[in-house]
């Protein structure tokens, strides 16, 4: 079970206080009220606020004020940004031009590090993000504490609900490979998720003296081309948005997840306006691996896996 952290009194829905994991694109969020004896939240440092009223004529209580209401109206405006239930034609085509037929998105999680005795030694927020071949961010789940396991992050957002219960998401048509094989519509996702139908996990072997088959491989380095999107999209948001990069007080927790979305919005919008980072600037973290996932694996989803792998494998001979 996810390990709720206590002591949270804030309107978000957040996963550090309920069951329910936050979701910008569909859950609308109000700035979080000061405590009459705190003026400034100290998220930023006060140096940052105390600059910002000084130009603005605003007191350090206002400015902080300030970052929250701008973080709301980044929310409420740009939400549609998040485009997985809207634009997912756009989406299928972009993973089409990188040799991932009927990609629907990449799956991972990013961890946003915490100081403090709630979440123990090296504890963190973890945040689930779909990414698509742009590095846009499709869907995102911030929030959750780092003592919960990746799967049971996974069947608590609305993005496994919408896919694998209500059959909202992915659920448009299949694709028929060079074979006579067709696959429907997928994800791919980090090893530490099952596979399933929809979500597409690397092979593993336990015995390190096993050898992989060529179409094996071929998955492989197709799937892990695709997860280092989700690393470059976090890297670049890291890179903007330099409170982000830095560890942040246990005293704040609860509202860095409200923030993670915010930036994460405002990445999409630079994408949108032709304001790519350059490369060279994005900073990428060397985060220990999540465990792999050691249940069973699920009989159609190993069918679909190996259909595509096949495909894979006979599209990189021909190159």
């Amino acid at each position: 079970m996810v390990r709720h952290i206590p002591h949270v009194k804030t309107i978000l829905h957040s996963p550090l206080q309920t069951s329910r994991p936050f979701s910008a694109n569909l859950t609308p969020f109000t700035p979080p009220q000061l405590h009459p004896r705190r003026r400034t939240l100290s998220i930023i440092p006060r140096r940052v606020y105390r600059s910002v009223a000084r130009r603005f004529g605003l007191g350090t209580a206002g400015a902080s004020r300030a970052f929250y209401a701008v973080c709301k109206v980044v929310n409420e405006k740009l939400g549609h940004l998040f485009e997985f239930r809207t634009d997912i034609g756009r989406i299928v085509v972009g993973f089409g031009w990188i040799s991932l037929p009927n990609c629907c998105g990449v799956l991972g999680f990013e961890r946003f590090w915490v100081d403090g005795e709630l979440l123990g030694k090296n504890g963190a927020l973890m945040v689930q993000a779909l990414v698509d071949s742009e590095g846009r961010f499709l869907d995102v789940s911030a929030g959750w504490p780092s003592t919960a396991e990746p799967i049971t992050i996974l069947w608590q957002t609305k993005l496994f609900s919408g896919v694998d219960e209500s059959r909202e998401l992915l659920n448009g048509p299949s694709y028929e490979l060079s074979d006579g094989n067709s696959i429907p519509q997928y994800i791919l996702g980090d090893s530490c998720f099952p596979l399933l139908p929809w979500l597409l996990t690397p092979f593993i072997r336990s015995n390190e003296e096993d050898s992989f088959s060529s179409s094996e491989r071929a998955f492989n380095s197709a799937h892990s081309r695709g997860m280092g999107l989700v690393g470059t999209a976090f890297g670049r948001v890291r890179a903007r948005w330099l409170l982000l990069s830095r560890r942040w007080k246990e005293e704040c927790i609860e509202f860095l997840p409200f923030v993670i979305v915010t930036g994460c919005l405002l990445h999409n919008f630079l994408i949108k306006c032709s304001e790519l980072l350059p490369e060279e600037n994005v900073g990428y973290s060397k985060e220990p691996k999540l465990p792999v996932f050691e249940g069973e694996a699920n009989e159609s989803g190993l069918r679909i896996r190996d259909a595509l792998a096949f495909h894979l494998s006979r599209v990189s001979l021909r190159r």
